[in-house]
């Protein structure tokens, strides 16, 4: 049953950036994804490898990185393929963390964080990227047509976008899910077909449609049993609220995932 007195966005997005560098965060990371790259999404690391083919970055391309979060997906994008990475987030602290990072991997010089609302007009001209990529976060922005218009508009010619949308309503769901599953932040749900539509609109070419749910459902299901596993030191972290609420997130993500009522779909476009 949804709680009424749920933790504010602020609370829980502090509660995870604000210790993201810390040795207990890391070790839920590592069982929760078998491979710890730094990231707050549904993403694994042979998920990414697999997200890169698509992409075709190399030395001299440059991708634009939307809701970076602490930059360690990005950070190892320009580390395995050489080119150089532009993040964005509008959390402040997130960003403060992945600027650190690029510096002590000696990959400042390709890799610059900074805060922006991807909900508004980007700050970089026309034609600016080859790629733009944003994992699990499209679901925070308002208007889909007018957040992917905006990245066309930077998106170089032949340029390609990749995108997950982790929360696409694919079968029956109650009130007090949805309450749950959209308790962190704000939460735009759309049904099936949505996404593509958008796309052709904003004239894009789909390249790709891939049902990637079970890797939401598996990662969700994972991170729910380590952080129970670490249930005292966490209440003390992020107090006893935060904890439960995220545990149950967790646990109401991986419910439906598995039952195919709430999925998850990895899009590429090209301009």
């Amino acid at each position: 049953m949804t709680k009424s007195n749920s933790v504010p966005r602020s609370a829980q997005y502090n509660a995870i950036y604000g210790n993201f560098e810390a040795e207990l965060y890391a070790q839920i990371r590592r069982e929760s994804f078998g491979e710890d790259i730094g990231q707050n999404s549904w993403l694994t690391a042979d998920e990414q490898d697999r997200f890169l083919q698509w992409l075709n970055l190399s030395p001299g391309k440059t991708l634009l990185d939307v809701a970076c979060g602490a930059g360690g997906p990005a950070l190892r994008v320009a580390a395995a393929t050489g080119c150089s990475v532009v993040g964005i987030d509008v959390h402040e602290q997130a960003v403060e963390t992945a600027n650190t990072l690029a510096a002590q991997r000696g990959l400042a010089e390709r890799a610059l964080f900074r805060t922006t609302d991807a909900t508004k007009r980007l700050p970089f001209s026309g034609a600016s990227f080859d790629a733009i990529t944003c994992i699990d976060a499209i679901n925070h922005l308002p208007d889909r047509p007018r957040v992917i218009a905006e990245w066309t508009r930077v998106l170089k010619p032949g340029g390609k976008m990749l995108f997950t949308d982790p929360i696409t309503v694919t079968g029956a769901l109650t009130n007090a899910e949805i309450a749950v599953r959209s308790s962190t932040s704000f939460y735009l749900f759309v049904p099936r077909g949505y996404d593509e539509g958008v796309i052709a609109e904003c004239g894009l070419r789909l390249l790709v449609c891939e049902d990637v749910t079970a890797n939401m459902a598996k990662v969700a299901e994972a991170r729910h049993a380590a952080r129970a596993a670490r249930s005292s030191a966490l209440h003390e972290i992020e107090g006893g609220r935060t904890y439960d609420d995220q545990q149950e997130f967790l646990e109401v993500t991986a419910r439906i995932a598995r039952e195919g009522r709430l999925s998850r779909f990895v899009y590429v476009a090209q301009r």
